[in-house]
């Protein structure tokens, strides 16, 4: 695959541009043999780039000049480049400048990013699963597990949800999730934000239990706080005393070291009452060479044990 392919389908990706928020090029799936460092979003005004890899200097340098040309052909104010293999001075405009903060959006709703960290406060693989959370919570009871900013409780809130409860670490994380409620209007009253480590923290959670539909979003490992081979099954292990009868849980896991078998087998051990019901499909945007390396959406749903 060369340039002129690779301008080919970023275009044809933005025929119908709207200020939703769209990859127009994923090349993280392995789909795209020789671009599989480089991502490309459509962010209304932004045009985003994120070269996941260190790669030759004089090819970053094409790629960047034709996206350039794509910037100004397509009319976006910004372009911005993030080359996320580097520990420091990770962005760079090419065309406008770096905004403070940004609002993004996705299926009408306003989210807040940042261009400073090494992700910018919302990941867009994951609209298939924040869609299908918003059409199940009306008038339910929502745990948000590794909740970050938030997404999945604005999304909830917007579609009915009785409560929702967002449990994670990191403070400023939860602070700019407390703002994206505030960006669509929606009342924090029924929205708690929990600053605390999941693992150590089961006594808080259970307080506003039952949950009638749990997230659980972790990073596939965090240094010093969660490695998924290790500490999935903590979480697995609390699903019964925290679920509702008829609880749905949607677990995700982007690791492409681990497949669905992992995912199903920790239930199976730890959690039997739950019982797989399916994998969401992936957006097209995110298509992969193999599926079992790229997001995993899985849903689980508990069995009524009343029922004969």
């Amino acid at each position: 695959m060369n340039l002129e392919k690779l301008e080919e389908i970023i275009l044809k990706n933005l025929e119908n541009k709207t200020e939703e928020a769209k990859r127009v090029f994923h090349g993280r799936g392995n789909f795209y043999k020789d671009f599989n460092y480089l991502s490309v979003d459509s962010l209304g005004k932004i045009l985003f780039a994120t070269f996941h890899d260190l790669i030759e200097e004089e090819k970053e340098k094409s790629i960047i000049e034709l996206l350039n040309k794509i910037a100004v052909l397509k009319e976006f104010d910004i372009f911005i480049v993030q080359r996320k293999y580097k520990k420091e001075g990770l962005f760079e405009a090419i065309k406008g400048e770096i905004p403070k903060s940004y609002e993004v959006i996705e299926n009408g709703l306003k989210y807040k990013v940042t261009f400073s960290n090494r992700n910018i406060g919302i990941f867009f693989d994951m609209k298939k699963g924040r869609e299908f959370v918003a059409s199940i919570c009306k008038d339910k009871n929502v745990l948000n597990l590794f909740s970050y900013t938030c997404a999945f409780s604005v999304t909830a809130i917007n579609s009915g949800a009785k409560q929702v409860v967002n449990v994670d670490m990191a403070k400023g994380a939860l602070t700019t999730g407390r703002e994206n409620h505030h960006l669509n209007n929606l009342d924090t009253k029924k929205v708690k934000f929990m600053p605390y480590d999941i693992l150590k923290s089961w006594s808080r959670i259970k307080k506003f239990a039952p949950y009638d539909v749990i997230v659980i979003d972790p990073p596939a490992f965090q240094k010093g706080s969660f490695a998924a081979t290790k500490d999935y099954e903590k979480i697995i292990r609390r699903l019964d005393e925290l679920a509702s009868e008829n609880c749905v849980v949607l677990s995700t896991l982007n690791d492409p070291m681990i497949g669905t078998d992992f995912v199903k087998e920790q239930f199976i051990s730890f959690a039997p009452s739950f019982k797989f019901d399916r994998r969401l499909e992936n957006l097209e945007e995110f298509k992969a060479l193999d599926e079992e390396k790229s997001l995993k959406n899985l849903i689980f749903i508990k069995q009524n044990s009343n029922k004969t």
